[in-house]
């Protein structure tokens, strides 16, 4: 898809689109209804960094801190010249009803720099990270705004900013990010976390559709981490591999595709893509998504399901790994289809859900094996899963309003019980 395509849609307004649905549905009223709609708070900076040339570049910040009903907010901050504050705006949100849904005690939030981390040194980038903390310090916190890594961010980035934060607040502040490194206070399992909530989701439905893994064929979009975990631990369910992509385009193959040779083959190739890879044809990336298989998972960009290929797809079942995938008006052409999709609010939350861990272990001081984190998710990940999938029910809807409808309820039940002015 090109990126014009992309930018006609609003990410904004494909998720109001469906909070007013599920709003309706589930008969919310119209004062918690205009408080759930807006943000708390939202903020803009302006960076001044000097650049290793010696010239002084402005970059443009935000934060947006969608709602602390719940409990302190959280969400990823991203590095992308993409970066917008509608954008920002629906993330957050995103992230509300995410936390909702598998029942952690978080608010939705999130944050971005405009710029392009890729062709920025080492020292420019965390330059650029202090300042952005420096400048965010006051909102930042354990116990008020818990920031993780995003597009364009990681453990380097998160490192960063738990020194510059403690720093300016005169203690060691492990607790003020998720996805730290691990010698920083992070979590193990945290890397994996994501890809491995998109597995028990597809596992659930499965279930769910009398799918015998054995006999079913997944196509994953996206080869980062969420897209490769989830391609490597749905394949250890049993089920066949046929088409994987990134942004080298996709690889088809009808006999199945090894994920941990394709794995190692992005590790090692310079250009860290499957460009080159041999363990299938080449596809573009549209064809892709609509392949013959039984389970789509899109795991890259927001928008790729859309009005105009939702008819052409083929699977019987969508796991969205990324945020968006699916645009408010390709969601009535795949009901129509009879395809489930588990909706990324559900699906792709096991990465907050160990974020909220690693947090939990900050907190205590006490850190655990991996295999206790991953049990602990899992549970955490079926639960919502089966809480959603009987709200479905109850309303005559598709999982992806019922999330909504589930978050929704949530947060608007907290909000009356704690009351306004």
């Amino acid at each position: 898809m090109s990126a014009n395509a992309e930018k006609q849609h609003n990410p904004l307004d494909s998720m109001m689109q469906r909070f007013d649905e599920a709003a309706r549905l589930m008969g919310l009223d119209e004062t918690v209804m205009n408080v759930l709609k807006v943000p708390a708070k939202s903020v803009a900076v302006n960076l001044p960094i000097t650049m290793d040339d010696g010239s002084i570049k402005v970059f443009e910040g935000f934060r947006v801190v969608h709602s602390t009903l719940l409990g302190p907010s959280k969400g990823g901050v991203r590095y992308s010249m993409d970066v917008h504050q509608d954008e920002v705006k629906a993330l957050a949100a995103w992230m509300t009803w995410k936390c909702a849904v598998v029942n952690i005690p978080y608010g939705g939030a999130k944050g971005g720099i405009k710029c392009d981390p890729r062709s920025m040194s080492k020292g420019e980038l965390e330059r650029l990270t202090r300042a952005y903390t420096l400048a965010l310090s006051e909102i930042f916190g354990p116990d008020t705004d818990i920031p993780a890594p995003d597009m364009g961010t990681g453990q380097q980035e998160m490192a960063w900013i738990v020194d510059e934060y403690s720093k300016i607040k005169d203690q060691n502040s492990w607790g003020v990010v998720t996805g730290k490194p691990l010698i920083l206070g992070g979590s193990l399992g945290r890397v994996e976390a994501t890809g491995r909530g998109v597995m028990v989701s597809a596992r659930s439905a499965m279930a769910k559709l009398q799918m015998d893994p054995t006999q079913s064929t997944c196509v994953v979009q996206g080869f980062g981490n969420v897209g490769s975990i989830s391609a490597k631990l749905i394949s250890m369910l049993g089920v066949k591999i046929v088409g994987i992509s990134d942004v080298s385009g996709g690889y088809h193959n009808p006999e199945g595709i090894n994920v941990e040779e394709a794995i190692k083959f992005v590790q090692n190739n310079p250009k860290r893509t499957l460009e080159g890879f041999t363990g299938g044809k080449q596809v573009t990336n549209a064809e892709l998504l609509t392949l013959p298989c039984d389970i789509l998972v899109p795991a890259a960009m927001e928008d790729q399901i859309t009005a105009k290929n939702a008819a052409d797809i083929k699977a019987k079942l969508i796991v969205e790994g990324a945020n968006g995938p699916t645009t408010a008006e390709a969601d009535p052409i795949l009901q129509e289809k009879g395809i489930m999709v588990v909706p990324d609010i559900l699906a792709n939350a096991g990465g907050v859900t160990v974020s909220y861990f690693e947090w939990v272990q900050n907190r205590l001081g006490y850190y655990w094996t991996e295999e206790r984190v991953n049990r602990r998710a899992d549970r955490v990940m079926k639960q919502a899963f089966d809480n959603v999938y009987l709200t479905a029910q109850k309303h005559n809807t598709t999982l992806r309003l019922a999330a909504y409808i589930v978050a929704l309820d949530k947060v608007a039940a907290t909000f009356r019980i704690r009351g306004g002015f």
